[in-house]
């Protein structure tokens, strides 16, 4: 049994301020000098980028749709034991605490992972153009499902005393404990664009706003009591899951494996580089942007997701490193390339020139295209065999040239591009739940330097 204290932010609704009250109490619990283990339910990339932020340390992805449902208290627990203890987990959660998969019955919701862990749940809610009628609305939360514990509830965006007060007067006929709340037109916002928040890796002001947020919640929580909380999560019966005891490590050496990183590629599971390194890699992160040529001895290209359209220009400047890429991808480096990466390895993106490795050309959409996908792979490659089947996520706002080679049929339509040394794809394929992709690149790169 494993003793974690823990709590999961949830919402009515996407748009409560859910992200904002959970990177602001991150802040404030590391602040009082606590290990904060972050956690982020669904397959979102940018939350997590905040969360780091405010914890210094990696966040997970808790997500029972990519992953085993039976994974994601084994995950909570690795995000909480590494690199070191943490003395508190929190989580947070996605769009509206029951709101999941289409036609699942609520699957991979935030409800769905606070009842897979036994965490319970404080509510953020947006108290804008209501007063009483919110009180209402988190009784029925509470109530709307028994596997789920509504510890307490954070009102948001409390504009008067006024208003504070009656709130605090219609509360008093649920049984829910009111920890605080957070005032209107505080000044602190993180800004948005076409796929979500801006990532905080782009944000130079990120840590000045962080620190305006923490002082709110300071000023405004009751912290003490959010914490009793989080104390009052039951033991975990589950170990922490371990990467080595899905992958194993060729004998021999290392192989460099490089991992595109920086402001135009800012997507990946924490999981997927701790993977590889258990699997023997050497992972060495570069910048596209700035980054003149591939680490040297490179026997493995792993190009996450990101906004390459942002950085269009900037990547595309970056000449020699493009040459280079291509002409590794020429040579026959085991590729995989995830949604920005595949942009990135075409011929241009939205008439900007690109790396030129594979046959395809990219343009924005005005629709955005988001959600799981069930998969199947066409042909073998460096990822997976013709045949394997997988539940992956997209999310992108581009379209590309069709591919005689398609590396997926996804719900029956082709995608991305495929060869015995490359796998490119909208499709973002979380490894911990799929392991077998991993040993497969990974034996890929051992084979490249054996």
């Amino acid at each position: 049994m494993v003793t974690l204290p823990r709590l999961l932010i949830a919402a009515p609704a996407s748009g409560h301020g859910k992200t904002m009250l959970t990177i602001g109490l991150m802040g404030a619990l590391r602040r009082r000098g606590l290990v904060v283990a972050p956690n982020k339910v669904g397959p979102d990339y940018i939350d997590p980028g905040y969360h780091a932020l405010a914890t210094g340390r990696v966040s997970r992805n808790l997500d029972p749709v990519l992953c085993p449902p039976e994974l994601v208290p084994r995950l909570l627990l690795r995000g909480a034991a590494w690199p070191t203890p943490a003395d508190v987990a929190v989580v947070e959660g996605v769009m509206g605490l029951f709101d999941g998969r289409i036609g699942r019955d609520g699957e991979g919701s935030a409800a769905h992972v606070a009842a897979l862990t036994h965490t319970p749940v404080v509510l953020c809610a947006d108290a804008s153009r209501t007063s009483r009628t919110i009180a209402a609305t988190v009784a029925g939360i509470a109530h709307f499902d028994d596997r789920v514990r509504i510890a307490g509830v954070i009102f948001n965006k409390v504009s008067s005393p006024r208003q504070w007060a009656e709130i605090v007067d219609a509360m008093r006929r649920v049984d829910v404990p009111v920890l605080g709340f957070l005032p209107r037109a505080s000044g602190v916002e993180v800004p948005s664009r076409h796929l979500g928040l801006v990532p905080a890796a782009e944000r130079p002001d990120a840590v000045a706003s962080l620190e305006g947020l923490v002082d709110l919640v300071e000023e405004h929580l009751d912290l003490d009591a959010i914490l009793a909380i989080a104390r009052s999560a039951p033991p975990l019966d589950q170990t922490a899951w371990s990467p080595s005891e899905v992958v194993s490590t060729p004998r021999g050496r290392r192989p460099v494996v490089a991992v595109a990183g920086g402001r135009a590629f800012t997507f990946r599971y924490a999981e997927t580089v701790e993977l590889l390194e258990a699997g023997g890699c050497e992972v060495v992160e570069f910048d596209p942007i700035t980054t003149p040529r591939l680490p040297a001895g490179t026997a493995g290209l792993l190009l996450g997701g990101g906004f390459p359209e942002v950085h269009a220009a900037d990547l595309a400047a970056n000449r020699t490193l493009l040459d280079d890429i291509r002409d590794a991808i020429g040579d026959g480096v085991p590729t995989v390339a995830e949604c920005a990466g595949m942009l990135y390895l075409c011929e241009s993106l939205d008439g900007v020139p690109m790396a030129g490795a594979i046959p395809l050309t990219a343009t924005m959409h005005p629709r955005l295209t988001m959600g799981y996908r069930e998969a199947v792979a066409q042909v073998d490659s460096p990822l997976a065999q013709a045949g394997q089947r997988v539940v992956g996520h997209e999310h992108h706002r581009t379209v590309t040239t069709a591919s005689s080679r398609p590396a997926w049929l996804i719900d029956g339509r082709p995608d991305g591009i495929a060869t015995a040394t490359l796998h490119a794809s909208y499709l973002h394929v979380h490894w911990a739940g799929h392991p077998s992709l991993a040993q497969r690149f990974i034996d890929a790169c051992h084979e490249r330097i054996s």
